[in-house]
């Protein structure tokens, strides 16, 4: 309880006060719930300021959303194969506009004594830089240095020693629409999620690669940004149903690609007779949509289990090793031919 009494005497409250607070329970007013966050936000992150990291058996999982199902797939994964290793998982949902940020988590974590955190989609993915340089490290720098022990699933941050497990989003791109162009489509659209995105932007890099090898248009008049969900991805096809018409579309998620086959059937356009569409992830509505959803599905459980193993191994000391540094492991993405795609009358 040593961290949770540092913050309590810094904010001036009890024990019991800092951990309703940290448990987002009621009986806090709003005043001094801001109070304690603010104290917390001024902690540095080093065990030796949140109390010492023991060896409490438990792990923080961070995911960015819930509404979308491949993230509670990612979540229920991840917590499976910590649970197989004698760990509990505590899990913190970071969506944007929450009460509480990916970095208040973080130091709640901390202050809660878990030993390493999984961090699935991180806020720095998130941030725009150019495509092929590298974020500004932020506070994650200051974790690493602080000795935090943590992971990234689809995070990869080169400027940054976290190890990360991640699935080849420019390939899958790349994969996504050579299917399309095998069937015979010319005009290849690219519903996109927000253009800040990472992921979005691989893709997108792995979809111009596949036209431009086969002289086809990639041009920015092909892509629409639109957030990740089902909303989104309607939004971003009526965009591009209304100005290049395509016979086809890649999505960067199986949730946009259900809004988009909703949108085209508003219009009275036939999925896949008058337009093809592709997901991506492959989640478990993806089978049962109507049509069946063609789709990449990322390996979860494959890719949830080596996050975990990797985060155990460099929490024993016994079996870390420095030649870890730096560690990437990529998993290939699979096509999954259902119904909704053909080729073009």
């Amino acid at each position: 309880m040593s961290g949770l009494s540092e913050i309590a005497r810094a904010a001036g409250v009890s024990i019991s006060t800092v951990s309703r607070v940290l448990n987002r329970r009621a009986g806090v007013n709003e005043e001094t719930r801001q109070r304690v966050l603010s104290v917390l936000a001024e902690m540095p992150y080093t065990p030796r300021g949140l109390g010492a990291l023991q060896r409490t058996g438990v792990i923080g999982l961070l995911v960015p959303e819930l509404s979308n199902p491949v993230f509670p797939a990612f979540a229920e994964a991840l917590e499976t194969r910590a649970a197989r290793l004698g760990y509990s998982s505590l899990l913190c949902n970071t969506r944007s506009g929450a009460p509480m940020g990916e970095e208040e988590y973080v130091r709640m974590l901390l202050a809660r004594g878990v030993e390493g955190m999984v961090f699935v989609s991180p806020e720095i993915t998130n941030v725009e830089v150019p495509l092929g340089q590298a974020p500004r490290p932020s506070y994650y720098a200051k974790l690493v240095a602080d000795g935090v022990h943590m992971v990234f699933l689809n995070g990869a941050t080169p400027a940054l020693d976290v190890p990360d497990v991640t699935v080849d989003e420019q390939l899958a791109g790349y994969m996504a629409t050579k299917h399309l162009i095998e069937l015979g489509h010319e005009r290849i659209g690219f519903v996109s999620g927000p253009a800040r995105s990472l992921p979005s932007r691989l893709k997108r890099a792995g979809w111009a690669a596949a036209l431009e090898e086969n002289h086809l248009p990639a041009g920015s008049e092909y892509v629409a940004h639109a957030p990740f969900s089902a909303e989104g991805g309607g939004v971003a096809v009526a965009k591009l149903l209304d100005t290049v018409a395509p016979t086809a579309v890649i999505c960067s998620s199986d949730h946009m690609a259900l809004g988009v086959m909703r949108e085209a059937h508003q219009r009275g356009i036939s999925v896949p007779e008058n337009l093809s569409v592709v997901g991506f992830d492959d989640i478990p509505l993806a089978a049962y949509s109507s049509p069946a959803l063609t789709t990449l599905a990322q390996p979860i459980e494959e890719m949830a289990a080596a996050a975990i193993d990797e985060l155990v191994l460099r929490l024993d000391p016994d079996r870390r090793r420095q030649d870890r540094d730096n560690y990437t492991r990529v998993f290939r993405p699979r096509l999954v031919v259902r119904e909704s795609t053909a080729p073009p009358k």
